[in-house]
């Protein structure tokens, strides 16, 4: 059974910075291209950074040079280090595959709330 799990956010100022956390179970990792997506209220997921199986990684113009997207095959866990945050990152943030046509059940999210 595919579980994703994500964990770490939560209030920060404004300027300040979040390590949210992605557990996989269910499918083999390793092999996976894996992404952080984020939903605002009232808007449409987007996805936010990506990284492949061979940890090229890439990321949204609007997180450019404040979010760094890493992996650890060994933990099964993929990491979304958030520096500079802003009022506009608010937004329950996911994971999942990079490709939507491997999308696997989404998991619970975790909330990013940023105040100004």
């Amino acid at each position: 059974q595919v579980r994703l799990v994500e964990s770490g956010g939560g209030l920060v100022q404004a300027g300040g910075s979040l390590r949210l956390s992605c557990t996989v179970s269910g499918i083999r990792f390793s092999i996976n291209d894996i992404g952080w997506y984020r939903q605002a209220p009232g808007k449409q997921r987007e996805l936010v950074a990506g990284i492949t199986r061979r940890s090229s990684t890439n990321y949204a113009d609007s997180v450019k040079g404040r979010f760094t997207i890493s992996r650890d095959n060994a933990k099964n866990t993929v990491y979304l280090q958030m520096n500079s945050l802003k009022p506009e990152d608010t937004a329950v943030y996911y994971c999942n595959n990079l490709s939507p046509a491997n999308f696997v059940p989404w998991g619970q999210g975790t909330q990013v709330t940023v105040s100004s």
